[in-house]
């Protein structure tokens, strides 16, 4: 007798009629079940019995999202596959809040769509996976933008969103000028606490003994020039989010005492017996390798576990450069209306010369450069020559140019720069194909094409 697994049954929802047909035909042809709606009602109306939705976010009445709050109250909704123009952090984040498995920006790598699919199908096995991100509190809208296009950067905006809707430590890891206090802020916004204090602590900026009374507050006559009570940081929080700026920086003795605070939700100010609860919820924030540290014995390994529920690791600039316009764009908006400035335009040298340098202090880097330029610009147009960054050399590396001093190829150039990052990765391909922004197949092909292998230099 025949027993063949059951077929697993796919809903595509899309208002234009060629998408349809065009996924319709090719996950019949992966052998899928395929049914389809081409509006919000009938998207809403034929998810029963669908395992997963593939979801437009434009659609005839209602949008992609009320699709998405209406089916969260379901006790066994389809697993939820956003596919939509729609390029944005807030969309994103809004998305993974109301319980998206996962978000395809249009145009789609139909590698990476049958991919997406397949694991969308396999999560359902094993888990329920819609709930960890239904949000139940209001939706929400992040004060700070994390600008890019790139698939790391999507991916941060999908932390954001996952994270946002727990009040859960994170840890956000990254090289200075990454941006981690904007991931704390937009995680902190994005919650259902976003009107609660979002409290800072630069643990750099403080001397230990200063830190201390800062984190935990103090009573009069505590110590030398303790004249009045003063709460801490941790109180100032309240129920809102603590964020501790540059963890890794803080003394052994402050570590165990912090330890403590995350173990047992209590602290007492200096000088004072009395117990306080802590109700905040904690985001710290490093640059520094806090694995190695651990390993030096200058990190508690305990805090770092603590503290680590959930890591969210930025990239640095030089591995996301094809994200440089979209910034300077969104860079140049604010710089022109902090100085009162209209510099509009920007040549395509000037951001040629942009993406080609290397940015060691990254988005903050680039932000100082661009606010400078801004300063000097004459007019409206940001040329290569009002830039002030030194000779273009981003990685150093004078196989750039050969013997002759001619350049190379586009094609040289792109087998160059794909056996760099695999080397960045340690051929690490999942890693591989986020800095890149393709697919696992891409790559895969891409390394057969060029003979690469895993001595390859960088």
């Amino acid at each position: 007798m025949d027993r063949r697994s059951p077929v697993s049954r796919i809903l595509i929802v899309d208002d234009d009629r060629s998408i349809r047909r065009t996924l319709e035909k090719f996950l019949g042809a992966e052998g899928y079940e395929v049914a389809t709606a081409q509006d919000a009602p009938g998207a809403i109306a034929a998810a029963d019995g669908a395992e997963v939705m593939l979801l437009d976010l434009g659609l005839p009445g209602g949008s992609g999202f009320d699709v998405l709050a209406a089916l969260g109250d379901r006790t066994r909704p389809p697993t939820i596959v956003v596919v939509t123009a729609r390029d944005d952090m807030q969309s994103t984040v809004k998305a993974i809040q109301l319980g998206a498995y996962e978000y395809l920006v249009k145009p789609v790598d139909i590698d990476r769509l049958r991919a997406v699919v397949k694991s969308a199908l396999a999560s359902r096995n094993t888990r329920d996976h819609l709930e960890e991100f239904i949000s139940h509190a209001a939706e929400a809208q992040p004060s700070g933008v994390i600008l890019g296009k790139s698939a790391v950067i999507r991916e941060v905006w999908k932390q954001i969103g996952a994270v946002s809707t727990t009040r859960a430590p994170v840890l956000i890891a990254g090289e200075s000028g990454t941006g981690k206090e904007l991931v704390a802020r937009a995680i902190h916004t994005a919650s259902a606490d976003r009107e609660r204090p979002f409290i800072a602590v630069n643990c750099t900026a403080l001397a230990p003994g200063i830190l201390e009374s800062e984190l935990f507050g103090h009573v009069k006559g505590a110590f030398t020039g303790a004249v009045a009570d003063r709460p801490g940081r941790l109180e100032l929080a309240g129920k809102g989010t603590l964020f501790l700026d540059e963890i890794a920086e803080i003394p052994m003795d402050l570590q165990a005492k912090l330890l403590r605070v995350l173990q047992e939700r209590t602290y007492e100010r200096v000088g004072d017996a009395r117990t306080m609860q802590l109700e905040a919820r904690v985001i710290a924030a490093t640059h520094r390798d806090l694995v190695a540290m651990v390993a030096k014995g200058t990190f508690r390994e305990d805090l770092y576990y603590r503290l680590r529920v959930v890591e969210i690791a930025l990239p640095p600039l030089r591995d996301r450069a094809g994200d440089i316009p979209v910034l300077v764009e969104g860079l140049l908006a604010k710089i022109n209306r902090d100085l009162g400035k209209d510099v509009r335009y920007v040549t395509p040298a000037a951001l040629a010369r942009l993406q080609a340098h290397a940015w060691p202090g990254n988005v903050r880097e680039l932000e100082n450069t661009l606010t400078r330029a801004v300063v000097l610009a004459k007019g409206d147009v940001l040329d290569e020559t009002g830039l002030p960054i030194g000779a273009v050399q981003p990685q150093g590396d004078p196989a750039d140019v050969d013997a002759e001093g001619s350049l190379p190829t586009l094609r040289e150039i792109e087998r160059r720069h794909i056996a760099r990052v695999l080397v960045h990765t340690e051929w690490n391909k999942r890693r591989a194909c986020a800095i890149l922004d393709i697919s696992r197949p891409t790559l895969d092909r891409k390394i057969e094409e060029y003979g690469l292998r895993r001595e390859e230099p960088a």
